[in-house]
């Protein structure tokens, strides 16, 4: 068994041959970010290195692999897409957890909290910059999808920041945002291990579509996992909710308060009056977990990926889509 771990949402596939591939191909990926995270100089190499020695669940680089199956997997070009996707997705938490002002970051201090904001920023502005780097030679293809990539995890981020116009409707706006700020490398993964593989082509799509759909649902899992009892998944109930960050189940609640909902207005009236002391948040998330939205947060989740499972069933049949199908389905069980 290898010393790192798959991704959760993959533990529980059948085929033993998919998975040994899986981690042998995880072992090297590891080795490889950190040698694309090291520097000479102690101060900039600590802070690099600081979120890919904190570990994580190294879902985008696992997806590449898993789809490359569908090809040549031993091709050195599928592990440095995956080098290049886990980097990017790095790269995007120094730059999160700064808008956010996040003290932790996968259970030690964000970089921010260490060197500074700045020093935060420019380390993700190195690590993008690594991306670069170590996909350099992945081909024109390759190329093209990073920059499209790269562009809508900005705009994502954009968007969030700005909020929806007066003119648009929220919960609309907020699916985009969750579309390009997640779905859209996890998106890049799976199309990734397709092209490097030189897997069918016909298969790219469905798995864009795939990704894209994957992204939203483990989004909007966090969101109902927000306002749930304490699990294994190991999130701090209310923690959005307190930090006023929108989510789909109070999005579902404003809409319920404007289509006439009294209980949904007084919710509202508590939740906007501010959540700083504990016994006023338990009380909010008691009455939230309890109201229909909660039921119709989950059920849209469970929706998204049930759609992304529909999507691939023109893959040939086997380990790999069952693993897909395995994946999308764990990702929506992750409150129980």
């Amino acid at each position: 068994m290898s010393s790192i771990s798959l991704p959760k949402q993959l533990r529980k596939v059948a085929d033993r041959a998919l998975l040994k591939s899986l981690e042998s191909g995880l072992e090297i990926i590891e080795t490889k970010l950190k040698e694309s995270t090291s520097h000479a100089e102690k101060i900039i190499n600590d802070s690099a290195r600081h979120l890919v020695d904190a570990g994580g669940k190294r879902v985008r680089p696992t997806l590449v692999l898993l789809t490359a199956q569908l090809g040549d997997p031993t091709r050195q070009l599928v592990i440095d897409a995956s080098v290049v996707v886990e980097l990017t997705h790095l790269a995007t938490l120094y730059h999160d957890d700064v808008m956010d002002e996040a003290p932790t970051r996968r259970g030690v201090p964000t970089a921010q909290m260490v060197w500074g904001n700045s020093v935060a920023i420019l380390t993700g502005d190195l690590l993008f910059a690594r991306a670069s780097q170590v996909g350099a030679h992945l081909g024109q293809a390759s190329l093209e999808l990073q920059a499209e990539t790269f562009e809508r995890l900005c705009l994502g981020q954009l968007h969030e920041t700005l909020g929806p116009t007066q003119d648009e409707d929220p919960i609309a706006h907020y699916i985009q945002v969750l579309a390009d700020k997640t779905g859209s490398l996890i998106s890049a993964a799976a199309r990734l291990g397709i092209i490097l593989s030189g897997a069918p082509a016909e298969f790219e799509e469905p798995l864009r579509i795939y990704g894209e759909k994957i992204g939203v649902a483990f989004q909007l899992i966090d969101d109902v996992i927000d306002i749930s009892e304490a699990g294994p998944s190991g999130k701090t109930p209310g923690t959005d909710l307190r930090a006023g960050v929108p989510t789909l189940p109070v999005l579902l609640l404003r809409n319920a308060a404007a289509g006439g909902d009294q209980g949904a207005r007084d919710l509202l009236e508590l939740i906007d009056g501010g959540l700083e002391d504990d016994a006023t948040l338990n009380e909010a998330l008691v009455r939230l977990r309890n109201h229909p939205v909660a039921e119709l947060a989950y059920q849209e989740a469970k929706r998204w990926a049930d759609e992304a499972v529909a999507e691939i069933q023109v893959l040939p049949a086997g380990a790999v889509r069952n693993a897909l199908a395995t994946f999308a389905q764990t990702i929506v069980d992750r409150q129980q």
